[in-house]
């Protein structure tokens, strides 16, 4: 039976505890062994990127996909064939009352001067109405001890995916502002969702904002806003700059993916429309390649196209508004939330999970004429890699290996 309780005295709760989710979260080394994935057994994609030096970090979700997450982060010193232990987490904790304070959405990106960027959302529980986006620098990615900066809260609302850097220099960060329907501090509150009167002040900038930087990160400007008036959801919008510099930007709705355009650099935007292509509803991963052209991670289930699986790699030659190819990554159910980047020798690395709670981290390798071709045309692609796994995982993997059962005659050698 759902819990039921006094909504407006549980809103005199959250606004007496707000103060405690503007505290900077701290990016700790001393990661506690509870959250290691072989014990934590919880693993949600959160973001990949690339150092000058060849490093890869990678970041994901511990403990749930709710109001106790937490954030990971752990480093690959060989092309991702294997990972680290989790180098640094976030893990903001409790407040009085027992409410936790979550890290529930981020990335990491490498900027043009090689400074690692870490973004990441703080909420009172998993969603209070306004979260916040922090962002982190390290100036050292490669280093033996790496070194974040005290995280600086930049605007509200929820940065998943990466910034898009204009040809003008111009850095745009796209943030969802989750709409009302989807407030609740503690997730078991089934009677508290959408019922909260807090921060209506903000409710004409719910969905898809658009930060901008004109001084590489140092310090950001709201420009734009769009929203998905209808089957709205988490937005997890990626923005994609055309060679005649309009933007496209792709969100996320109920059903599917929406888009919307802007040709004077996001400070407005189109009403947003149905892309012509089915997608499930979940993050996607949207980049401009060194070649000029733009890649689509996403869904492509031949029979359900809503189902979270047949993720698929696309290359478009003409900004958007057709896609090419199609390789297929991952045919399987339950995966989900695609990043990733492309190294300077044109492969294109790409992250993304698989069943989350008792799942996995999976790492996908391949290059742009592999997507254009369907196939594996460079020799170069690697399909479902693990890089981060739970203990259910691995022995998932364990109990499916065929191992040879020799005749007792046989005896052992």
């Amino acid at each position: 039976m759902p819990r039921l309780f006094d909504s407006e005295l549980y809103d005199r709760y959250m606004e007496a505890s707000l103060k405690y989710a503007m505290v900077p979260p701290v990016i700790s080394p001393d990661v506690p062994l509870r959250y290691y994935p072989e014990v934590d057994d919880y693993t949600m994609s959160c973001g990949m990127s690339r150092t000058p030096g060849g490093r890869i970090w990678l970041a994901w979700f511990g403990n749930e996909d709710g109001d106790g997450a937490v954030l990971l982060l752990a480093h690959s010193d060989d092309d991702g064939k294997s990972f680290s232990n989790p180098d640094f987490i976030i893990d903001p904790g409790f407040i009085p009352g027992g409410v936790h304070i979550s890290a529930l959405v981020g990335n990491v990106w490498t900027a043009p001067d090689g400074r690692l960027f870490l973004f990441v959302m703080q909420s009172l529980g998993f969603n209070d109405g306004r979260c916040g986006v922090w962002q982190s620098v390290c100036e050292n990615p490669d280093d033996e001890k790496p070194v974040w900066s005290v995280p600086a809260r930049l605007w509200h609302g929820a940065a998943l995916n990466k910034p898009t850097v204009l040809q003008n220099g111009t850095w745009l960060l796209p943030v969802a502002l989750w709409h009302r329907c989807l407030i609740t501090v503690e997730q078991d509150h089934h009677s508290f969702w959408g019922r909260s009167k807090l921060f209506h002040e903000l409710d004409g900038r719910r969905g898809s904002n658009i930060l901008a930087s004109t001084d590489q990160g140092r310090s950001w400007q709201l420009r734009g806003h769009v929203s998905n008036l209808f089957d709205m959801s988490f937005d997890e919008p990626m923005i994609l700059e055309r060679e005649d510099k309009s933007l496209l930007m792709y969100m996320r709705d109920n059903h599917g993916m929406t888009q919307s355009e802007s040709s004077d650099e996001g400070n407005t935007w189109s009403s947003p429309v149905k892309t012509s292509f089915l997608s499930a509803s979940a993050r996607f991963f949207l980049t401009r390649l060194a070649s000029g052209n733009a890649l689509l991670v996403k869904y492509s289930d031949p029979i359900v196209s809503e189902q979270r699986s047949y993720l698929t790699a696309y290359v478009s030659k003409d900004g958007g508004a057709t896609w090419q190819g199609g390789l297929l990554l991952d045919e399987r159910c339950d995966v989900s939330y695609p990043d990733g980047f492309q190294a300077s020798d044109g492969r294109i690395f790409v992250q993304y999970d698989r069943k989350r709670e008792s799942g996995e981290i999976l790492l996908a390798v391949f290059t742009e004429e592999d997507v254009l071709a369907g196939r594996d045309v460079s020799g170069k692609v690697v399909l479902k890699q693990p890089a981060i796994q739970s203990y259910s995982a691995r022995m998932e993997v364990f109990s499916s290996m065929k191992i040879p059962h020799k005749n007792k005659s046989e005896g052992i050698k």
